[in-house]
């Protein structure tokens, strides 16, 4: 069972900046599958899962940005009322703590990953494994 990755790009909150990260993936031809963005007191995170993401990593990087690169679950559920909801319950059954989560969905809503970013990756991979909850393998590098 394995996981997927996500970029994370720490930003101070202005106008502008959305475009100039953008602006970068977009200028390299990087897909972006899934953001989320959250901003506090001037500063934000962006995150993003992209079809490219070892070149996105590296370009980011080279245009100054500060970036990580970091392994999230992603739970497979179908695109439906309720499946939050009970991966939620199986999170809590198993004292699995959510410390950043948001939603991807592939293939013009025939499936949907609930992305959730924890701290012990490996032990909540062996829980979950465990409830028979699938996740996503790592999004296919396009070349």
């Amino acid at each position: 069972m394995s996981g997927i990755r996500e970029i994370s790009v720490f930003a101070e909150n202005k106008p502008g900046k959305i475009e100039k990260i953008t602006g970068v993936l977009a200028n390299e031809g990087i897909n972006i599958l899934a953001i989320s963005i959250a901003s506090t007191n001037g500063f934000g995170i962006i995150k993003f899962i992209v079809d490219k993401m070892e070149l996105a990593y590296q370009k980011l990087k080279e245009k100054g940005f500060t970036v990580s690169l970091n392994e999230v679950l992603a739970i497979e559920m179908k695109d439906m009322p309720g499946q939050i909801h009970e991966i939620a319950r199986v999170l809590l059954r198993n004292e699995i703590n959510m410390e950043n989560a948001y939603v991807f969905i592939e293939e013009s809503r025939k499936q949907a990953y609930f992305i959730v970013q924890v701290k012990d990756i490996e032990r909540a991979k062996r829980l979950l494994e465990k409830e028979n909850l699938k996740l996503y393998d790592e999004v296919k590098e396009e070349k």
